[in-house]
């Protein structure tokens, strides 16, 4: 009779599994999951001809740059899809990944900062209220729970080295760190004509890949092809706009010695000083 019931309890521990393990798609995915970051090639200093470090601005409102944006909420673990806002987050609490502070200009991963840190700039810090008892008509104190508009991160500042490594004859970036900058308005601000643009914090790049190339990101081509946020940057599929360079001015922006159209053009005259370098290395 026991034996029986043990073989009962098996049979229907099979039939209670399969149900909660509902397969929602044609097939399993176990590419993303298990994958690891493209190792990058081993860089020798004696081999770097020339070297410049770039500052960019990645603008999440730019239509290509969408899948870093969307979704704006979390809809599940880590197995389901995030924007990189939130999966950066989810790195900080859950995976070790360090963040840094931006109060050092000249160097950004120094200074680590906590979680609570990254709270207060976001401004999701509690705060106490006097709010009216519905019962009793009174007005007592109610502690308000802080919370993080990740949908206000618009854009991202990036680190990164453009060098020419002469082994392989070819011109290369390693991006060195990424910082989320968040879009804001003030409280007073009810006509919402200034916004407010804050960076909240640095992560060294390298020590990201491992999460990104285990979440995937929406292409809106082929949901087959389903490439990761290490995908992106490795394979540089997003748009964006230099904002500064290392020069004798303590790398001072391109903003602070021209505005508006005038700007973009002299990010994209850098571009082009990087370009022609690579070129006129070679005799056509």
């Amino acid at each position: 009779m026991k034996k029986l019931t043990v073989v009962v309890i098996i049979i229907l521990s099979f039939f209670i599994s399969g149900y909660s393990q509902v397969l929602d798609g044609t097939y399993e995915k176990e590419n993303v999951p298990s994958r690891r970051p493209i190792p990058y090639q081993n860089i020798r200093e004696a081999d770097v001809m020339w070297a410049k470090k770039i500052w960019r601005i990645i603008d999440l409102r730019e239509k290509i740059n969408h899948p870093l944006y969307y979704p704006t909420a979390p809809d599940g673990g880590f197995d389901s899809r995030m924007s990189l806002i939130d999966l950066l987050l989810w790195g900080i609490k859950n995976e070790g990944l360090t963040a840094y502070g931006t109060d050092d200009p000249y160097n950004e991963f120094k200074l680590p900062i906590t979680e609570e840190q990254i709270n207060e700039k976001f401004g999701a810090v509690d705060r106490v209220a006097m709010i009216e008892d519905l019962e009793t008509g009174e007005l007592v104190e109610t502690v308000i729970k802080g919370e993080r508009k990740t949908y206000e991160v618009k854009e991202y500042l990036v680190k990164e080295g453009w060098f020419f490594d002469k082994q392989r004859s070819i011109m290369d970036v390693r991006i060195l760190g990424l910082c989320p900058i968040r879009h804001y308005y003030k409280e007073d601000d009810t006509d919402q004509d200034n916004v407010q643009k804050k960076q909240l914090f640095w992560v060294y790049f390298p020590e990201t890949r491992r999460i990104f190339a285990n979440h995937e990101v929406f292409n809106p081509h082929n949901d087959a092809e389903r490439r990761t946020f290490d995908d992106i940057f490795f394979k540089r599929l997003f748009s964006s706009h230099i904002t500064r360079e290392a020069n004798r001015f303590n790398n001072r922006d391109i903003s602070q010695y021209t505005i508006g159209i005038k700007s973009i053009i002299e990010g994209e005259e850098i571009k082009k000083k990087i370009f022609q370098i690579e070129h006129d290395l070679w005799e056509y």
